[in-house]
């Protein structure tokens, strides 16, 4: 074979492996349970507040999210349980909607969270995009999250 058509014959080999050669992420690729850790400031009408939260959140394959945090907001302390639902983009960013209630039940506030899965999937790091109250108040925010896939869950 001549060098010639050795490149052009190496050249389109690596042209058409190049898409299969970075994995797309998937639902599957964020199924699973992961521990997380929220942290920054939240913008209320009375001026900024630091914010602190740690949890455990659930992905299902059909994109079903429940999870259960414990979150200080300017020193209040509450449990909250959290449903929602999450979309994952081929190129591994995520966007979750996250609805959150206190521990009677009731709607406490409505949030999007963009993030990125990293390191195979066994980590996300967001930034919420959003904040909603209950009664329809956006706040604003600076709140970062950090989640880790707990070993022993799905993956």
């Amino acid at each position: 074979m001549k060098p010639a058509r050795v490149f052009r014959a190496i050249g389109l080999f690596l042209l058409l492996a190049g898409p299969s050669l970075h994995a797309a992420c998937t639902s599957a690729t964020a199924a699973g349970t992961f521990g997380f850790t929220t942290t920054g400031t939240l913008i209320l009408p009375s001026g900024p507040v630091p914010v602190g939260a740690v949890g455990l959140i659930t992905f299902q394959l059909n994109g079903d999210v429940s999870g259960n945090q414990d979150r200080s907001v300017g020193g209040i302390f509450a449990h909250e349980t959290i449903t929602g639902t999450l979309t994952v983009n081929r190129d591994c960013t995520i966007s979750l909607l996250a609805n959150v209630f206190d521990s009677s039940g009731n709607l406490v506030r409505t949030s999007t969270i963009d993030g990125v899965l990293v390191n195979n999937g066994k980590q996300i790091r967001a930034i919420f995009e959003t904040v909603v109250l209950a009664n329809g108040v956006s706040l604003g925010s600076v709140l970062t999250v950090d989640a880790n896939r707990v070993q022993g869950h799905a993956q």
